[in-house]
């Protein structure tokens, strides 16, 4: 067996163990005074990302988008994680339901 067939077998086999996509490092989003910034989250096209959106307002929200099919309520001056399934390149809204005249965003995957 040639090196070159070695070689491109060790790598098949590495990405064969790899397994799936990982989410990048997980973004923070801060949500005080009933907005969230930042209100423009950008995340990489066909991979899972992960928020921590950080309330530091003293009332709960709830984290809410269709277009993302996520619902989390934070309680206030506390944080959760919210986990985004793989996108397609597109811009996918959100708002604070309990506040939603001011507490706006939208995840852009690219």
């Amino acid at each position: 067996m040639s090196l070159k067939t070695v070689l491109a077998l060790t790598a098949l086999a590495g990405a064969a163990i790899a397994g799936p996509a990982r989410a990048q490092a997980p973004i923070t989003v801060t949500l005080k005074d009933h907005r969230f910034s930042p209100a423009e989250i950008r995340v990489a096209a066909n991979q899972p990302a992960i928020l921590n959106v950080v309330n530091d307002d003293p009332l709960a929200e709830e984290f809410d988008s269709t277009a993302l099919k996520v619902e989390k309520v934070i309680a206030g001056k506390q944080s959760g994680t919210v986990r985004i399934h793989p996108l397609r390149p597109g811009r996918y809204p959100f708002m604070g339901e309990y506040h939603s005249a001011t507490a706006q965003g939208v995840v852009v995957a690219q």
